[in-house]
């Protein structure tokens, strides 16, 4: 296990941290915002139009995969319960069986190859469902789309593996946006790419540890069980999606628990067998316990305040089972990070806030796994 001290030293040196990153992880992280105003540029390009001009669909089906799948779980929870038109999220090959003119089809992936996403679109094209690609330039799906005269939102190749959420995203919110199923404001790639911007100033290499709240955060990590409370739906999309940033580079299990529903669970694992034993000693030197720590991650949305379930004799609201889960991390003994809470994030909208936590989170499992050296490991 690598130790903290040695974990700062790799942080402080940029030649380390390029040495150790060949496929240029923390530049694409840091170029998020840019990205944000490059796919918005290419949507428009694409010609939404072909597809909203028929007026709002009955349902939006979102075929996709890992950061595809986690991009249209932020545009469900975002349109919440309340949302006009259904939208399903499934992983391909097939379309649901009940999927039909009256929908809209997105096939959303990096690469635009791969039966999952061209089988689809050709089937989309087949049933007369109307279609939107997202993909690399010189994909499969193109050819698909272009056959049927289905816009197209071409990526550049540039797009690093792991780092291209928010080319994902983007093309759904501007959909969304057309679609009149949220307002302008609360969609806007400025006011997101602005945030990213600023996260990416914030939690650069140049910065140090102590100032950084990614290198902060990783140090807190480096010896952790992570165990995220997502307060939300939001979060909970957020949270699907540190846990999979978190797994597949650093190679770091976390488990996540979205709240209020997983409340009772998320208390139990925290008061749990891997809970610290010797809980009525705060100060100890926790160096000493072996293996790795139980830490508690959470992730708030403060616009997160529903039910769940309003026929439940104790309903609770996401906040008051944040509360609970705090109170009992503090019981227990269990260290708390908060995710991008630093400055002040009351200032930015709900989808800029969760694009700070989420460049954060990116920006985090990229130093784990600087710092582990996973990146040469894997390319051996």
């Amino acid at each position: 296990m690598t130790s903290p001290e040695f974990a700062e030293e790799i942080f402080a040196d940029p030649e380390v941290l390029r040495a150790r990153d060949p496929r240029g992880l923390l530049p694409a992280v840091a170029g998020a915002g840019a990205q944000v105003r490059e796919t918005a540029r290419l949507t428009a390009e694409a010609g939404l139009e072909r597809v909203t001009g028929g007026g709002r669909p009955r349902g939006l089906v979102i075929v996709a995969r890992r950061e595809g799948a986690v991009a249209a779980s932020v545009l469900r929870a975002l349109l919440g319960p309340s949302s006009p038109v259904t939208v399903d999220v499934v992983p391909g090959p097939t379309l649901p069986v009940w999927t039909g003119p009256s929908d809209i089809a997105v096939v959303a992936t990096r690469t635009g190859a791969g039966a999952y996403a061209v089988a689809p679109a050709y089937e989309a094209a087949r049933r007369g469902v109307s279609l939107v690609g997202i993909g690399a330039e010189d994909a499969p799906l193109r050819a698909a789309c272009s056959a049927a005269r289905a816009p197209y939102v071409a990526l550049p190749s540039s797009r690093v593996q792991h780092t291209t959420l928010w080319s994902l995203l983007t093309p759904l919110l501007l959909l969304a946006r057309e679609l009149g199923l949220v307002p302008a404001e609360t969609a806007d790639p400025e006011a997101v790419a602005a945030a990213l911007d600023e996260v990416a100033a914030e939690c650069g290499p140049a910065q140090e540890s102590f100032v950084n709240p990614a290198k902060t955060l990783a140090l807190e990590l480096l010896d952790a069980l992570p165990v995220i409370a997502a307060e939300g739906a939001l979060a909970g999309a957020a949270a699907t999606r540190i846990v999979d940033q978190l797994a597949t580079l650093a190679g770091l299990p976390a488990s996540a628990f979205r709240l209020p529903d997983q409340r009772v669970a998320a208390r139990a694992v925290l008061g749990g067998p891997l809970a610290p034993r010797d809980s009525e000693d705060f100060f100890r030197d926790r160096a000493d316990d072996p293996g790795r720590r139980l830490r508690l991650l959470t992730i708030r949305d403060t616009d997160a305040a529903g039910h769940d379930g309003g026929d439940e004799r104790e309903p609770r609201s996401a906040p008051a089972a944040m509360d609970e889960v705090l109170a009992t991390a503090a019981a227990h003994t269990v260290p708390v990070s908060r995710l991008a809470e630093h400055g002040e994030p009351g200032r930015f909208a709900r989808l800029p806030r969760l694009a700070r936590q989420l460049a954060v989170a990116d920006f985090t499992a990229v130093y784990l796994a600087l710092a582990l050296d996973n990146e040469r490991a894997q390319r051996r």
